[in-house]
């Protein structure tokens, strides 16, 4: 990776040369695995950088770290996890549960710290939260489950609407689990779920003309790596199409988007990087417990919901942890 294109991501905090890195072999190496583009990644990787420097990890000083980004190409992961692999590197990290997958499919000895918002059991990361055994550990935030909070927060946004939409990429791992959870819980609701598919084929576009087309009145964003990298064109399209959305990921609210309900993104990947320094200093992923991110906010843009025509009833506004207005 050259020295241009990671200034261009986040500064010269990203930036190690490869002569420079030759120059010290006994430098520790991180490898970083992410779906997502370097630029949609930018904040994450900061974040990940300020968990590594809480325990005196700073890249380009006393560590090196090599990316790999798939660029929403979910299929080329095994592949980047290889190659991380054959660098070789201490520690890997792995953004996402296809991520997190594909370096598990690569080795059974290289150390992975995962970040994901799929139950990490569930999508056979580890067989336990408390004592995961193996090679993997690392941070699961809360993705999926808040499903069925979503829905109440857009019924009692939109007054009962009779179709909802749920925006998924169905190269996601995770996307029939995250699709039955929402089935069931529109059935409690007594409404109709109208399901949308996105990606990096076909952007995110079409999935917004079959909404409209399905007559929805609003619609939930699935924990995606390819939708937290296109927030701002969710937003865009949202107000365009005038149909409001809710995320699990308050990123989304403060891109401009109306509501988020559910953990951050942000600081579930300082996490990542405070386990991967626990490594580096000698820990084994056996013994730490995967963390689960137990705080979830309710965030409510009152610019998106004027953009978007709508009265924020008091009670919901109440119930906010933060209202941007």
């Amino acid at each position: 990776m050259k020295r241009r294109e990671f200034i261009s991501l986040c500064g010269a905090a990203v930036a190690w040369p490869v002569a420079a890195r030759a120059q010290q072999p006994t430098m520790p190496v991180v490898g970083y695995l992410s779906a997502r583009s370097r630029n949609s990644d930018a904040r994450f990787v900061f974040a990940f950088q300020e968990g590594l420097r809480e325990s005196g990890y700073v890249q380009g000083q006393n560590l090196a770290v090599e990316y790999r980004w798939a660029d929403n190409r979910y299929d080329r992961l095994p592949v980047l996890a290889a190659e991380l692999i054959a660098q070789p590197v201490r520690v890997l990290a792995a953004i996402g549960v296809t991520a997190a997958s594909a370096a598990k499919g690569g080795t059974s000895t290289v150390p992975i710290v995962f970040g994901t918002g799929a139950d990490p059991i569930k999508s056979n990361l580890v067989s336990s939260l408390n004592r995961p055994e193996g090679n993997l550990t690392g941070v699961s935030y809360l993705g999926k489950v808040l499903v069925s909070k979503q829905l109440e927060l857009l019924r009692d946004l939109i007054r009962s609407p009779a179709a909802v939409g749920f925006m998924v990429n169905p190269k996601n791992a995770a996307t029939e689990g995250d699709v039955r959870e929402a089935e069931n819980a529109v059935l409690a609701l007594g409404q109709r779920l109208v399901i949308v598919e996105a990606g990096v084929e076909t952007g995110v576009g079409p999935a917004f003309t079959s909404l409209v087309q399905q007559r929805a009145r609003a619609f939930l964003i699935q924990s995606d790596p390819f939708f937290n990298g296109v927030l701002e064109h969710l937003v865009e399209l949202s107000v365009h199409h005038r149909l409001p959305a809710i995320s699990p990921l308050h990123e989304f609210a403060i891109a401009g988007g109306l509501m988020s309900y559910g953990s951050s993104l942000t600081d579930m990947s300082r996490q990542v990087g405070v386990y991967a320094s626990r490594i580096l200093n000698g820990a084994r992923p056996a013994d730490l417990p995967v963390q689960q991110a137990t705080k979830v906010e309710l965030i409510v843009n009152l610019r998106s919901a004027q953009a978007l025509g709508l009265e924020v009833p008091q009670s919901l506004l109440a119930r906010a942890d933060e209202v941007i207005e």
